[in-house]
């Protein structure tokens, strides 16, 4: 992608457009209070609309609004009885630990009261300082109570002037994700391919796409507008969100034997030429999202039916020359490998369609799908969720007692007056931002906040020190504000970064001439905050990744069996008794669970040595998890298109049988549970594939190749070795799974 199209990827985002609204919402009544010399006396304002904005998390406006309300009517309370005991430090660690547990533990409620929580207690952690506040409590806590609901009405403002902005944007996003999984994937075509630093790239992309795919469920979704199809836009935001799932399917359809495919060094043309051929394709699927996000029209950037005869043409020249009865079958292989990506072109043509229909043919477009049934089950706001989770084996009560245990220690340290702490309220803010219920994700950000904050800091001395005009450090101040906020959820380094470089001028324009002051206090009370935060998160309750191993590998091998019955079907049904929706139903089951498995082993790798339990079995686990969902991918793919076949000479039932008992195997294994199954009557059936492999290489034989350049067909013979091969992989990587859990058998957790 070029260096223009990263630009127009970036300023399109959602995230960068969620940033330059906080700053505009926090900037102009700054600007007008320091117009009139008021911004000291009233710097609360500005504050809490910050703090507002940071509450809000991606999802339907009415819950993004009802979640924002929510956060004011906590900063108040909290601020309030904050304000009336900063003076009084019994009170204080008293507050520290009925707040920090309760909103800590509000997070049991899902991602969106979790945000709220966490600034919530950065509120109280300045209100119990009294740094920022003032002596007057009375106008403090109107002056915030201001600030917030402005930031509400900049929003209901906005949503109401752009109700599918958020919706588009996140949807782009998904094909941005999508195109650069394509990438990843494409450099199997190249010479020499590192296949192991290729799979860990794809698996890390899979946990991206899942996670924003499930966020964009939640806005698409829940959002009635959309849902309800009553517009033409809301129609083809629903359409492009889930062709962009049915595109994902299709790229994960590339696995292929291509170790074998390069150890003949003659496929090396033709393989480059997919190589190129899928980058092209990878480019129009980043332009789809780009366009989307920006809410333009998209055009195909190459003609892509062109770039696919060139591809076709290199092929054939090959096929027709070279094609004996040696390599018949390195052949078939190649020749699949040429309709899946065929179908992939097709498929990115369709969607370039639908983005632009007319309204008239867009008011006929329809998903046929009951979407709420794709959204998974939500914590209803009620008492008995919160009381089932006050127990030590909840992960969020365990959570909820580390940040409380951190905040009494941080603040217990800044009270020792040798202590040279110079803010105590930064000291509790670095330990909310910082302190998460994973060990691994706490550490990763604990070393990311401390360099990014140093080297925010002497970024903003440098700057301090070199730059007088109030004008030009205004315009950084701005800029660093947006960046920071926009990085906040993506690269967590550069947000730390610009937020250290944010708040340094900020504090100078309120107080200028502090900059030495400021530089000390911040590196050492984030030092501090730091330090507590590793100490807590290390031998207060934690939780190890390995705990939720054998739970995550459950439902990751219970919805592998449910995606491959359901693929297998297909096989005993017509298509007109195909159902679509339990189809969809059950592959999104399958690729949310292998994301969730996946990522909580990479969280594991973040673990200490001694907690990263049977590493190398689960690792094979995951790997082996991925090929058997691919290839069912693959395998499904036969019978999407529009020429619906029937297989008859593939023996479906005892296939069936003989991969679901396997997977059985190896759920037996991990519920701990002794269970005889009929291996013995499970054979591999015998099909007509040897005959008529060994019929066409003798055809072969006698006669001279023909010119044939036919790329609408291909034989029915390539298609049957292609599924039975597709078959006998999921068999074995079935059986190398349950063969990998042979270690588990009768091992408990600990």
């Amino acid at each position: 992608m070029s260096y223009t199209s990263d630009l127009k990827r970036f300023i399109t985002s959602q995230y960068i457009y969620a940033a330059v609204r906080v700053t505009l919402a926090v900037v102009v009544p700054s600007i007008i209070l320091a117009y009139f010399g008021l911004l000291k006396e009233f710097f609360l304002f500005p504050l809490a609309t910050t703090f507002i904005g940071l509450t809000d998390q991606p999802g339907p406006v009415i819950r993004r609004r009802n979640a924002m309300l929510l956060a004011v009517f906590c900063f108040i309370i909290t601020a309030t009885i904050a304000s009336l005991a900063k003076e009084i430090p019994l009170l204080i660690f008293l507050e520290l630990l009925v707040f920090g547990f309760f909103y800590s533990m509000i997070g049991v409620y899902g991602q969106r009261l979790s945000s709220v929580g966490s600034i919530t207690l950065i509120v109280l952690a300045i209100f119990i300082d009294g740094h920022l506040t003032g002596n007057n409590t009375l106008k403090s806590l109107i002056t915030f109570l201001a600030g917030s609901l402005w930031f509400v009405l900049v929003f209901l403002i906005l949503t109401r002037l752009q109700p599918y902005k958020l919706a588009s944007q996140q949807i782009g996003e998904n094909y941005i994700l999508l195109g650069e999984y394509l990438k990843i994937r494409a450099q199997l075509y190249l010479p020499n391919p590192n296949y192991e630093s290729i799979s860990h790239e794809i698996i890390s992309h899979q946990i991206k796409i899942k996670n924003l795919q499930e966020d964009t469920r939640e806005t698409v979704f829940r959002t009635r507008e959309i849902v309800r199809e009553s517009t033409t836009t809301s129609r083809l935001l629903m359409l492009m969100f889930l062709n962009s799932i049915d595109l994902h399917e299709k790229l994960m359809t590339s696995e292929s034997d291509y170790k074998a495919l390069h150890q003949d060094a003659r496929n090396q043309d033709v393989l480059s030429a997919m190589n190129v051929f899928l980058l092209n394709l990878a480019t129009e699927i980043t332009n789809i999202g780009i366009d989307l996000q920006s809410g333009t029209k998209a055009k195909p950037l190459a003609n892509l039916d062109s770039e696919l005869e060139k591809l076709y043409t290199v092929y054939y020249n090959y096929r027709n020359t070279k094609m004996g009865s040696e390599n018949l079958e390195n052949f078939m292989i190649l020749r699949q490998i040429l309709m899946r990506i065929t179908d992939l072109n097709s498929e990115i043509k369709k969607i370039y369609t639908i983005f632009s229909q007319d309204v008239k043919l867009a008011k006929s477009l329809s998903s046929g799908l009951d979407v709420r049934k794709f959204l998974s089950t939500e914590e209803k706001l009620n008492f008995k969720v919160f009381r089932n989770n006050l127990s030590l084996d909840s992960k969020q009560f365990r959570h909820a007692i580390r940040v409380t245990s951190a905040l009494i220690i941080g603040y217990g340290i800044t009270r020792f007056s040798f202590f040279p702490v110079g803010h105590a309220y930064w000291v509790l803010i670095t330990i909310v931002a910082i302190i998460r219920p994973n060990y691994s994700i706490t550490k990763h950000r604990n070393y990311v906040r401390l360099f990014g904050t140093i080297s925010g800091a002497i970024i903003a001395y440098l700057l301090l020190w070199q730059i007088s005009n109030n004008t030009i450090l205004l315009f950084f101040l701005l800029a660093s504000m947006i960046l920071a906020f926009t990085f906040l959820k993506s690269k967590y380094f550069w947000s730390v970064l610009f937020i250290t470089l944010y708040v340094f001028l900020a504090f100078n324009f309120l107080k200028p001439g502090n900059i030495n002051v400021i530089f000390r206090d911040r590196i050492f009370d984030t030092f501090v905050g730091g330090f507590v935060v590793f100490l807590v998160s290390y031998f207060i309750l934690p939780v190890w990744e390995h705990t939720q191993n054998i739970d995550l590998m459950k439902v990751a091998t219970q919805d592998n069996i449910n995606y491959f019955k359901v693929v297998m079907q297909n096989f005993e049904v017509e298509k007109s008794e195909q159902n679509v929706q339990d189809y969809k139903m059950k592959r999104k089951a399958a690729l949310v669970s292998l994301a969730n498995l996946s990522d909580n082993f990479q969280r594991m790798l973040s673990d200490p040595k001694n907690q990263q339990k049977k590493l190398e079995k689960v690792h094979q686990f995951v790997t082996t998890a991925h090929l058997f969902t691919a290839y069912c991918a693959s395998l499904s793919q036969y019978f999407n298109g529009k020429n619906f076949k029937k297989y008859p000479e593939i023996d479906a039932k005892n296939w069936t049988a003989i991969i679901t008992a396997e997977l059985q195997k190896s759920l037996a294994i991990l519920n701990n549970v002794k269970q005889d199954f009929p291996t013995e009557d499970l054979k591999i059936p015998e099909n007509e594939l040897e005959f008529l492999l060994n019929k066409r290489k003798a055809e072969l034989d006698e006669n001279e190749p023909t010119d044939r350049r036919d790329p609408t067909k291909i034989s029915h013979l390539a298609e049957l070795k292609n599924m039975t091969e597709l078959l006998e992989l999921m068999s074995d990587v079935a059986r190398e799974q349950r063969k990998a859990l042979k270690d588990f058998q009768n091992f408990v957790e600990v």
